[in-house]
């Protein structure tokens, strides 16, 4: 499983916590037993290597923040949790939880297209997902134009993925900034 499209990214590891090898994780996962339940797990480098399979030990999140501290098997210094700062966490792809009916995995919102009305054309094509408290949708226009869009059903009330697309009812002026 070293094809980037068996992985299902989860998070990054964006710093060290404390002395003894904990690691702050930014998530990418509206699941948190991601980050607190045990088990394997694996980790991509900054340099896009195939990704090596490590254990998850425990984890919780730091109260207050979106960020989780982890413990990795085999990481139990300071100095060895620094070398994985910047270190992807992955998940195998067929590891994704069950969905309610209504309910889909944000990366499955990556290649559809925005449109204004059902039957409208094309704003542009979700071409990322930021998330940091609020989830935002990136849709890049067919001129290259970077759009940040909230994730909420006030401004996307219907997401039709079997079709290809999602409709946006952006407030005034979003769409100008």
């Amino acid at each position: 499983m070293t094809e980037s499209n068996e992985w299902l990214s989860v998070g990054k590891i964006v710093g060290v916590q404390g002395l003894q090898g904990e690691l702050r994780v930014n998530p990418a996962s509206d699941f948190p037993e991601r980050f607190t339940e045990p088990g394997p797990r694996w980790l991509r480098s900054r340099t896009g290597a195939a990704p090596t399979e490590i254990q998850l030990k425990k984890g919780r999140q730091l109260p207050g923040k979106s960020l989780f501290v982890v413990r990795l098997e085999g990481i139990d210094s300071r100095s060895a949790a620094e070398t994985l700062v910047g270190h992807e966490l992955l998940v195998s792809e067929d590891d994704r939880p069950e969905l309610e009916e209504g309910e889909f995995h944000l990366l499955d919102l990556l290649g559809l297209e925005a449109r204004l009305t059902a039957n409208g054309p094309a704003v542009g094509t979700v071409s990322d997902l930021i998330s940091g408290g609020n989830d935002l949708l990136e849709i890049t226009t067919s001129g290259g134009r970077k759009l940040l869009i909230p994730f909420v059903e006030a401004i996307v009330p219907e997401v039709r993925q079997e079709e290809g697309w999602i409709l946006l009812t952006p407030p005034r002026g979003l769409l100008d900034l």
